[in-house]
């Protein structure tokens, strides 16, 4: 029984190893890719450069149309940054309401949020840019800055409700005999406590937010507001070969180090939040 056991546990470890390899190749390929004169990315498709440079990272963040990376990555940091304090306000302010004010219809407008959540995101386009473009916000960050501040992510709202559903009321109701309103209850206990849930939702937007092309290749209309995913773009050419694959690995490898690095100092928070939502329905 004990040796059928540990060869069932040592190949699930070995497929579960095998998979991981194959899922990180892409990216270690990249990385050594961008170290790689432009004659040998594909003439030496191994994992071992013959020849190494630093010219792709050179000529990369020379940018486009006299913008540098370096705006690019500024760009995309101040918008990411914006979604994640309008997500952590709005989003965490709807969630105390559904999951602890009483108030007319709120079953109702609780189902019509998780139903927005099932509606791609398709199915609005055309309204939204029409809506954006009568305002004149399309050429500027304003239409992936301001939805967020009106909790429009259905899906944070419906994590923090979770959430906030599993803390103790006995905690509030404490707090509201010792004089504290509701608002303050929000503040001082709510907003602590929740603070895991609270560190997803931050991590969550800033990947979609960081990674968004679609949105951005929309709304961002003139180079010096392009962001880094906007900016990849630029290295296509209009016959859709991409002209300087040297420096496209290089600013994509660029690209991945701040989620990588956001990713891995929040890990304990972000495991904490995810494996604590699902707690109390």
């Amino acid at each position: 029984m004990k040796n059928s056991t540990l060869i069932r546990h040592t190949l699930t470890h070995l497929f579960i190893i095998a998979l991981g390899l194959i899922m990180i190749y892409p990216i270690v390929w990249m990385i050594v890719s961008s170290f790689k004169p432009n004659n040998m990315i594909f003439s030496d498709p191994g994992l071992i450069p013959k020849a190494v440079t630093t010219d792709n990272y050179i000529s990369g963040w020379k940018g486009y149309a006299g913008t540098t990376f370096g705006t690019f990555f500024i760009n995309a940091l101040t918008i990411c940054a914006l979604a994640i304090i309008g997500n952590l306000i709005s989003c965490t302010m709807a969630a105390y309401a559904f999951a602890r004010l009483k108030f007319t219809g709120r079953g109702l407008w609780f189902a019509i949020m998780m139903g927005t959540m099932m509606l791609p995101g398709h199915v609005t386009l055309v309204p939204r840019y029409v809506m954006f473009n009568t305002f004149g916000w399309v050429g500027s960050i304003l239409p992936l800055v301001v939805p967020k501040f009106l909790a429009t992510d259905a899906f944070f709202v419906f994590l923090l409700v979770q959430f906030i559903r599993s803390l103790p009321k006995e905690i509030e109701e404490a707090a509201i005999i010792d004089g504290c309103g509701k608002f303050g209850v929000f503040l001082r206990i709510v907003v602590p406590l929740a603070f895991p849930a609270m560190v997803t939702t931050a991590l969550f937007t800033f990947l979609w937010t960081w990674d968004d092309f679609f949105n951005h290749l929309l709304y961002l209309t003139r180079p010096d507001t392009f962001t880094v995913s906007r900016a990849l773009r630029t290295f296509v050419g209009d016959a859709g070969a991409v002209n300087n694959w040297g420096g496209a690995l290089a600013m994509g490898t660029l690209s991945i180090i701040p989620a990588f690095i956001l990713f891995f100092s929040l890990q304990k928070y972000f495991v904490q939040g995810i494996s604590t939502t699902g707690l109390k329905g």
